[in-house]
């Protein structure tokens, strides 16, 4: 980690232009964004525009919230999706930054032309599918309906395709028991009896109705 941490730090540093992140995962530790915010105000202070994707799960964490309240303030533009590709750096369109392994204790650094592109239009695609990230309403209880619907939504969409808990949590950026509460919300709505009568509606629903 070091090392991937200190090839990122470098290729950062020389920014001219443009950096496009996605932190998948949900809410970010808080020292991690602390040691974060100085170096997006140096970029950003420099005339280096920079946009970020999180997960709608980040929505919820003050820590992340207070993050991006000051970086917006930088003027960073930040916004949210339920799920999306793994971790991701783009630096001025010449230099991204990729996992490469499930756990990301290792990194690639890519710079052929080709991939790059390939990467900026997957970035792309999801900023314009992704939301605001927003500040009103300031409680998370009344957020949460902004974000909630499109959530579940998937967790119907990745239950039916026989995902496990574990993978559909990670894949959304939330906690297992988290997803637990999900998914007994939306057993209750379909009148499932348990997770097999549950996985037999979801299969023989043609739609997934917002509730």
């Amino acid at each position: 980690m070091p090392a991937i941490n200190a090839a990122i730090g470098a290729s950062l540093a020389g920014a001219r232009s443009e950096i496009l992140t996605a932190q998948p995962d949900g809410p970010r530790p808080k020292q991690v964004l602390d040691a974060a915010l100085e170096s997006v105000r140096c970029q950003v202070g420099n005339g280096i525009s920079m946009r970020t994707i999180y997960q709608h799960s980040a929505r919820f964490d003050e820590a992340t919230k207070s993050y991006v309240r000051a970086v917006m303030g930088y003027g960073v533009k930040v916004r949210t999706l339920t799920e999306f590709f793994d971790r991701l750096i783009i630096i001025d369109g010449s230099t991204a930054f990729i996992a490469a392994n499930a756990e990301r204790t290792v990194a690639a650094a890519i710079t052929e032309p080709s991939v790059l592109r390939f990467l900026i239009d997957v970035f792309e695609r999801s900023w314009d599918r992704a939301a605001p990230f927003p500040f009103v309403p300031n409680y998370a209880a009344q957020a949460a309906s902004e974000v909630i619907t499109p959530i579940r939504a998937t967790i119907r969409q990745l239950l039916a395709e026989g995902h496990s808990d574990k993978v559909i949590a990670r894949r959304l950026g939330i906690s297992e028991r988290s997803l637990q509460a999900h998914i007994a919300h939306i057993k209750e709505h379909l009148g499932a009896k348990n997770r097999t009568h549950l996985g037999y509606l979801l299969c023989h629903t043609e739609a997934f109705p917002t509730y």
